[in-house]
């Protein structure tokens, strides 16, 4: 979907189209004050005059989307908000609405779903699906399908999406980003060389900034490049498994399929704090924030219908340096006290004599609950005492 929640958000604000609009930030204030001022107003005809401006914020929000004007100014996702207001102050800020995200997001699967049934799920706004066996599938490499699906979803959302359509996932997924927005981009495998090889490595889902920089290190820049090395050499200087992965990849060889159902391999829960917390002087507020987000994840796990053996807590420092510890447990939980506990063990292992800017909880190795949905007895753990 293209700039899926921004585009969202114009559905409910028109007059924005067009105009720099960032999403972040979790406080509604400002924008519920603009609301209740106009609550004799229908929402389209606000004054756009009216709608909070990004360089009056100040907080510790990051952007969760920006529409294609504001991302003119540099401005993008994951990128702080503090940041963003020095490069596009004039950006009209409007708080995350997740419910409707996720009502459009079920939305537009459901209207594919009813057109190429072998669908994967990618998160709230993308999907892979399987061309192969639909009707009229293969005609023009699948662009007459795409077009098919790219109308059917306007006329169900007012949505627009950008599709790539390719032999594999791997080659779709880079193709999707080509014709943004609202565009349909094919690429055959004889098209390798001429579209795939000129672009970064970063372009591949599945190198990240570590291993891109650690291949620009290496003096490997394009796709093409990496294609040129030996695997032999890949493995040797990234490992077995994923030297012969990258490999593969700047081949464009992806034989994973489309899987229409998954299972989770793990959740967790995060929060940034307003202000930096220290964990002796803010010990009673940090204890209530981890206590939190123990219980959040046991919930999740619980109404999923999961427990999860590997506990593990993310924190990161106020100079932005994360540090992440774990530990396996004999047995299988979905118990907030257990997650506590084993969570609080990990928080022995981490420096915690500096400030903190964001603390999360994470349960992995995930197994489905009993059928009558509670964890068997035995699935309990020692008690031990937690630093905060």
């Amino acid at each position: 979907m293209d700039a899926f929640f921004a585009s969202v958000e114009l559905l409910r604000y028109p007059q924005l189209k067009g105009l720099p609009v960032v999403i972040g930030g979790g406080r509604r204030r400002a924008d519920n004050a603009m609301l209740l001022r106009h609550a004799d107003l229908p929402l389209y005809e606000i004054p756009v005059a009216e709608f909070p401006r990004l360089q009056a914020y100040t907080g510790r929000g990051v952007i969760t989307t920006a529409t294609y004007p504001a991302r003119e100014f540099g401005v993008g996702s994951a990128m702080g908000l503090m940041k963003a207001a020095r490069l596009c102050p004039q950006a009209i800020l409007l708080p995350v609405d997740f419910d409707e995200y996720r009502r459009y997001s079920r939305l537009f699967k459901g209207v594919i779903a009813e057109i190429a049934p072998v669908m994967q799920d990618r998160g709230v706004d993308e999907v892979y699906v399987d061309f192969t066996e639909v009707p009229g599938g293969q005609r023009e490499g699948g662009r007459v399908l795409a077009r098919l699906i790219q109308k059917s979803i306007f006329q169900a959302t007012g949505l627009t999406c950008s599709i790539g359509v390719a032999p594999n996932k791997l080659l779709a997924k880079m193709a999707s980003e080509f014709n943004k927005p609202n565009g349909i981009s094919v690429v055959f495998k004889e098209d390798l060389q001429a579209r795939i090889w000129p672009l970064p490595c970063r372009k591949i889902n599945g190198i990240g900034p570590k291993t891109d920089a650690k291949l620009k290190a290496l003096g490997i820049e394009t796709i093409g490049q990496l294609a040129a090395f030996d695997p032999f050499w890949l493995i040797e200087n990234f490992g077995k498994s994923y030297g012969a992965w990258l490999h593969e990849a700047a081949w464009g060889r992806d034989e994973s399929q489309v899987v229409t159902e998954s299972e989770p391999v793990s959740m967790s829960r995060e929060t940034t704090f307003e202000r930096d917390l220290h964990a002796m002087h803010d010990k009673a507020e940090l204890g209530a924030v981890f206590t939190r987000l123990c219980e959040q994840v046991a919930a999740d796990l619980q109404r999923q219908g999961y427990m999860g053996r590997t506990i593990g807590i993310k924190i990161r420092y106020n100079d932005f340096r994360s540090v992440t510890r774990d530990q396996t447990l004999e047995t299988h939980t979905a118990d907030a006290k257990v997650i506590r506990q084993a969570a609080g063990q990990c928080l022995k292992r981490v420096d915690l004599s500096r400030r903190l800017r964001l603390l999360g909880v994470r349960v992995g190795s995930l197994l489905p609950l009993c059928e009558n949905g509670t964890v068997p007895a035995k699935e309990t753990s020692p008690v031990t005492e937690s630093l905060f």
